[in-house]
């Protein structure tokens, strides 16, 4: 199919920073895309061929947007899965393909499909709600502390808590989550594959992540990881059987813990671009972004190969900071050496929203990563 300067439509659902950096891709490529996303203020806007303002949980608004367009990808986990079902019975190309975001979108299911494909995880129980945990007897076998995750619409931190006693249980919602053994950890590692409908599969590096303390976000990514090349081949061999198991089309972003006896244990894993690779827009011969494009159109994949190192620092709203949004040290922070600042073109501004991130290259980890931190301090997201 001739998808280049052609009445080939690409409907992307969501139009947050990851549709407007798959925006810069098919821009160059002049792919058609539609955007559908909630907000009239998307970041998408103004980049597409068309947009639509929807609800992406919404039936009626994936189906109808959907129908518009020759293949549907999305950003965001977040869409209605039966919308989808139903476009893929009509014809229309969903990818990466419904039934895998359907398994990735519950985290009950999510974990229970490591388990049964032999993928190595940390424990876990599933309870429907918090009713049903005070009278099941599963409740005595965890320990504590452990780890409580909502199954369902968790990111950025949200949906996830450290419980230390049973006590703390008392302040949670009563809706369906897991209950995961708590893994002491030496790293959190992650790498993004990209696989083709013909086939191709391209694993770009594996990088380790430092999440802030109190956000539980992730603050830096290092490209590539400081471990040892034994420890990198484990994570990467694993990685890539998660993304067999699924036999996914598109992006498989997978993240992982390094544990204190060396053990690789799969956290979780993502459909879509990932924040962990936005490090690969300035470091790989072809970006997390350009792959997921590649992919979903069957078109041949580029080097995911990275041969410097880099350095991914987010930026996001500083606490106490609410409304239209007013970035402070930008100039200051351009004249460093090898310093890419991408601002998402979001208007509001919250605390730990992410607003943009920066990219460090450099030959030397430790430079770079002073860099990094250099960056953090001097750009500042406040408000007007």
């Amino acid at each position: 199919m001739n998808y280049f300067s052609s009445n080939f439509t690409l409907g992307i659902l969501g139009g947050g920073q990851l549709g407007k950096m798959l925006l810069n891709v098919t821009s160059r490529l002049s792919i058609k895309t539609n955007i559908l996303d909630p907000s009239e203020n998307s970041p998408c806007k103004k980049l597409c061929n068309e947009f639509t303002t929807g609800n992406l949980m919404d039936f009626d608004a994936v189906y109808e947007f959907g129908k518009k367009c020759d293949l549907v990808t999305y950003e965001i986990e977040h869409v209605n899965i039966e919308a989808l079902e139903k476009l893929e019975y009509e014809g229309v190309k969903v990818f990466p393909n419904s039934n895998t975001l359907k398994i990735i979108q519950d985290k009950s299911k999510q974990k229970q499909f490591f388990i049964d494909n032999k993928i190595p995880t940390a424990k876990f129980y599933y309870f429907k709600s918090l009713d049903q945990f005070k009278t099941s007897k599963e409740k005595d076998h965890i320990k504590f502390p452990c780890v409580w995750k909502k199954t369902k619409f968790g990111y950025d931190g949200y949906g996830v808590k450290i419980i230390h006693s049973k006590n703390n249980f008392d302040e949670l919602p009563n809706d369906a989550f897991i209950i995961e053994e708590l893994i002491p950890f030496k790293k959190e590692l992650a790498t993004t594959i990209a696989r083709n409908k013909s086939g191709q599969i391209e694993v770009f590096p594996i990088v380790e992540m430092e999440f802030n303390k109190i956000s539980n976000q992730v603050e830096y990514v290092i490209c590539p990881a400081q471990i040892d090349n034994s420890l990198t081949i484990k994570a990467r061999e694993i990685a890539l059987k998660v993304s067999e198991s699924f036999n996914h089309i598109g992006l498989l972003a997978v993240e992982m813990f390094l544990t204190e006896d060396n053990a690789i244990l799969v956290n979780e894993v993502a459909p879509r671009p990932h924040n962990s690779a936005h490090y690969s827009i300035e470091a790989c011969s072809s970006s997390q972004f350009d792959q997921h494009i590649n992919a979903i159109l069957d078109l041949p994949l580029g080097c995911s190969k990275s041969n410097v190192y880099a350095i991914m620092a987010n930026l996001v709203g500083s606490e106490g900071s609410v409304g239209q949004v007013s970035y402070l040290g930008i100039e200051e922070a351009m004249k460093i050496d090898n310093v890419k600042i991408h601002l998402y073109g979001k208007q509001q501004t919250k605390p730990n929203r992410k607003m943009g991130h920066v990219t460090i290259i450099d030959t030397k980890l430790k430079e770079g990563l002073e860099k990094a931190k250099k960056v953090k301090k001097l750009i500042q997201i406040k408000t007007i």
